[in-house]
């Protein structure tokens, strides 16, 4: 194993301008990320809990609809096909897809469950707590034939397409089918953030980002060494058929294996780490970016790395803009 060359800064600050050039579709689980931000001073009186004396709120994309968020930040353009509940969550969604002018054809309602709704309690720049609002599960034969629906009469406006999997019910063995018979007609890349409870439904991804803990939950090795992550990281490109694996290794950085390239590692470029929420996310949109302007594997998990380590630099939800990525191309 070994690290990667350095990548010509000059060749991602041309394929960065050529992010506007693209659209790309994001199918996955959607997901409202709901942050309340205040401050602790005390313990309470009626448990041995700190009480947050709240500041601020925010409603903001989360999920794969964070994904959307982080291509048009990035300056690309994007679609998203998912589901929502019928609730005020999900006119919120919708309301803050259309403040970033993404399009909302590909987003289909259920009446069976609520839009899901992460909730996390920060004070001094530290989680303190989490809960969520979600029903998870088989989608109704309704739902998944208007979201394949929506794949047949929009395919063949993107330029890549990314699945991000978040477990709740959209990535099943239906849409990732139909969504595989269109890739056969239209030869289009395919980028996934997996979970580990279905690695067969990802056969014949271009790229697949597991973290550490999925690479080893996929493979069914245990990552504690530079021999254990070659043999994580081969068997999932081997089982999976896949032209490349990414593993994000949070502090280590990345481990890219492509084609038939020795795997090379990325150490992180991040200065600071105050939130690694939505890092992942991240990820995925400047590689499917970097891929769909002709990038290569390498190429593009650089472009990615350097992305990622801007929004773990920040508290929250975040993305990262063009001219935050130039100034640490310069």
């Amino acid at each position: 194993m070994q690290h990667l060359a350095p990548v010509d800064h000059n060749i991602l600050k041309n394929a960065l301008a050529r992010f506007t050039e693209v659209n790309i579709l994001v199918i996955g689980d959607i997901i409202i990320d709901h942050f309340i931000y205040g401050s602790v001073t005390r313990i309470s009186p009626e448990a041995p809990v700190p009480v947050v004396n709240v500041r601020r709120e925010d409603l903001l994309l989360g999920g794969s609809a964070n994904v959307l968020h982080n291509l048009h930040a990035l300056g690309g353009k994007g679609s998203i096909c998912g589901v929502i509940g019928r609730d005020a969550m999900g006119d919120k969604l919708l309301s803050l897809l259309e403040d970033i002018d993404s399009a909302t054809n590909g987003v289909v309602y259920c009446t069976d469950r609520p839009t899901t709704k992460k909730t996390r309690v920060i004070a001094q720049n530290q989680q303190v707590v989490r809960f969520d609002r979600e029903i998870s599960g088989p989608l109704s034969d309704r739902v998944i034939a208007e979201l394949c629906a929506f794949l047949d009469n929009n395919i063949t406006s993107f330029q890549a397409v990314v699945i991000s999997d978040y477990d709740k019910g959209v990535i099943c063995p239906a849409i990732v089918e139909h969504l595989r018979l269109l890739r056969r007609r239209h030869a289009i890349p395919l980028i996934v953030d997996p979970k580990p409870g279905h690695p067969e439904l990802f056969k014949g991804a271009t790229l697949i980002t597991p973290n550490n803990l999925e690479a080893e939950l996929m493979s069914g090795i245990r990552i504690t060494d530079d021999a254990s992550l070659m043999a994580a990281a081969a068997k999932l490109k081997q089982e999976l058929e896949s032209e490349a694996v990414l593993i994000t290794r949070g502090e280590a950085g990345m481990a890219l294996l492509s084609g038939a390239e020795p795997l090379f590692t990325i150490p992180t470029v991040a200065k600071e780490v105050f939130d690694v929420t939505g890092a992942g996310d991240t990820v995925i949109a400047a590689l499917a970016l970097g891929l769909a302007v002709g990038l290569g594997h390498a190429e593009a998990a650089a472009i990615a790395n350097y992305a990622a380590g801007i929004v773990v630099g920040k508290v929250g939800t975040a993305t990262a803009s063009p001219a935050e990525l130039l100034e640490v191309l310069a």
